[in-house]
C-alpha cells in the first residue's frame, strides 16, 4: 500500500517521533459523547480512591493537601468539566464524586464502602452501581476487572482511567475514538485467530530470549474505547489495544522490576516458574521467587497485548501499553478478558491482581524487542521488529 493511504499520524516521521504528533485540545464533551453515545438521560458519577477516603473526599479536602495528583486531575478535568457545562450539553445529570478505599493492587476487587463529598459512608452495591448509568473511575490503581464484573451484574456502562495525568489528557484522551476503534479493528483482523506468537528479546550482552505463547486460534479481542449503546460494558481509557488470553506459554523473557532490577523469567505451562538475576538487586529476585512459591497463581500468564495507537510516552502504563510497536504480557486474573483465572483461585485476596509487564523503549531500555512473529495456519508473519510495527501491520492499517 502507498504511504499516502495511511493517516498522517502513521507517517514514518511521526512513528519515529510520536512526541511530535499534534492533538486537538482535550474536550470532555467530545470524549464522553463519542465513547458513550447515547448520553441523553444518563446519570453519571466519578469514583476515585484514597487510603483514608472519609476525611479527604469530605468537602474536597484533598484539594488542600499535598499530593493526590490523579485525584486532583479527576476533579479538575472531569468533575468540574461535567458541572461546568459538559453534563448539560450531553443531556446527562448527576455528576457526583465518590471515594473508595485504595486497593494498592491492580484490578483487585473494591471494598463495598464508599464516601460522598459530605463525608457520608455509603455502599457501592446499594447506593452507586444500581443508580448510575455511567461510572467514571479515575484512580491510582486500575479497577477494570472488578468494575467489568459489577457492570454485568448491575447493568451500567463506564470507563477506568487510572494514573490520569496531563500528557494523557492532551494526547490519549484527545484523539478521535472513531479512528482509534477503526485502527484497532484493522489490527485485530490482521492477528485474529492466531495459533501462536513468538517474541525474541535481545539483551545488552547479545543473548536472545524467546517466549512462545499458544493462542489456539482464538478470536482476538480489542480495547478500542467505544462503549456505545445500552449494553453493560467498561472501557479502559486511553484505549487502543489488541489482546489475547494465552492458552499455553513457555520459554524465557526478561522483566524489569520497579527498583530497576532485571530478571530472567522461566515459563512452562503458562506459568512463571522462577526469576534469575540478570542485573540489580538479588533480594528483589528472591522476593519474587518467594511469592511464586507461596502462590503459584501469581505467575500465571493471563494476557498478551499489542498497542495500536501512535502516542507520546506518558510514563503511565495505562497509555504507554497502547503505543503501536509495543507489546505486553500480564500475570494474574484475566476473567475480565474472558479468561479462566478468577480471584478465588489465589491463596490470598491481595494476590488476585492483574499486573501488566510492558515492553517499551522508555520502560525497558535494558533490552530490545528484536522480533515478534505470528503463526496462523500456514501463514507466517512478522508483527514487530525493534519496537516498530513491521510491514504486515502497516499494510493492515493502510487497508
Amino acid at each position: 500500500m502507498p504511504a499516502t493511504s495511511l493517516p498522517h499520524y502513521l507517517s514514518e516521521e511521526i512513528l519515529l517521533h510520536p512526541e511530535n504528533r499534534e492533538f486537538p485540545p482535550f474536550d470532555l464533551v467530545r470524549l464522553l459523547g463519542t465513547v458513550f453515545k447515547p448520553t441523553q438521560g444518563c446519570r453519571v458519577c466519578i469514583l476515585t480512591d484514597f487510603d483514608e477516603p472519609a476525611g479527604l473526599i469530605d468537602d474536597f479536602n484533598f484539594l488542600k493537601e499535598e499530593g493526590f495528583p490523579v485525584q486532583k486531575k479527576a476533579h479538575e478535568a472531569f468533575y468540574l468539566g461535567l458541572k461546568n457545562g459538559a453534563m448539560k450539553e450531553l443531556g446527562m445529570h448527576g455528576g457526583e464524586m465518590f471515594a473508595y478505599k485504595c486497593t494498592h493492587g491492580s484490578n483487585l476487587d473494591l471494598e463495598d464502602a464508599v464516601w460522598d463529598t459530605n463525608g457520608t459512608k455509603l455502599s457501592l452495591d446499594r447506593d452507586i452501581y444500581p443508580h448510575y448509568d455511567l461510572i467514571l473511575c479515575i484512580s491510582t490503581f486500575s479497577a477494570t476487572a472488578p468494575l467489568t464484573a459489577k457492570a454485568k451484574e448491575f447493568g451500567f456502562r463506564g470507563a477506568t482511567l487510572h494514573g490520569l495525568n496531563d500528557i494523557i489528557l492532551g494526547s490519549g484522551l484527545a484523539v478521535d475514538y472513531h479512528e482509534v476503534s477503526a485502527d484497532a479493528e484493522k489490527l485485530r483482523l490482521a492477528m485474529n485467530k492466531a495459533d501462536e506468537v513468538e517474541i525474541d528479546f535481545e539483551l545488552e550482552d547479545g543473548r536472545i530470549l524467546t517466549a512462545w505463547l499458544g493462542l489456539g486460534g482464538q478470536e482476538a479481542q480489542k480495547s478500542h474505547g467505544l462503549c456505545q449503546g445500552k449494553k453493560p460494558d467498561i472501557a479502559n481509557l486511553p484505549a487502543g489495544e489488541v489482546y489475547f488470553v494465552p492458552q499455553d506459554a513457555r520459554g524465557h523473557f526478561p522483566m524489569k522490576y520497579e527498583d530497576g532490577t532485571l530478571g530472567l523469567l522461566t515459563v512452562e505451562n503458562r506459568c512463571i516458574l522462577r526469576s534469575d538475576l540478570i542485573q540489580g538487586n538479588q533480594a528483589t529476585i528472591d522476593r519474587h521467587n518467594a511469592r511464586l512459591l507461596d502462590d503459584p497463581m501469581t505467575g500465571t500468564l493471563g494476557e498478551l497485548g499489542f498497542g495500536t495507537q501512535v502516542l507520546p510516552v506518558s510514563y503511565a502504563d495505562i497509555q504507554d501499553e497502547k503505543v503501536l510497536g509495543t507489546c505486553h504480557l500480564a500475570t494474574g486474573r484475566d476473567d475480565h478478558l474472558g479468561g479462566d483465572i478468577v480471584p478465588e483461585m489465589f491463596k490470598k485476596h491481595e494476590n488476585s491482581t492483574h499486573d501488566d509487564i510492558l515492553f517499551a523503549p522508555h520502560k525497558t531500555p535494558n533490552f530490545n524487542i528484536k522480533q515478534v512473529r505470528m503463526k496462523r495456519g500456514t501463514q507466517r508473519e512478522i508483527l514487530i521488529e525493534n519496537f516498530r510495527p513491521a510491514r504486515y501491520l502497516m499494510d493492515a492499517l493502510a487497508g
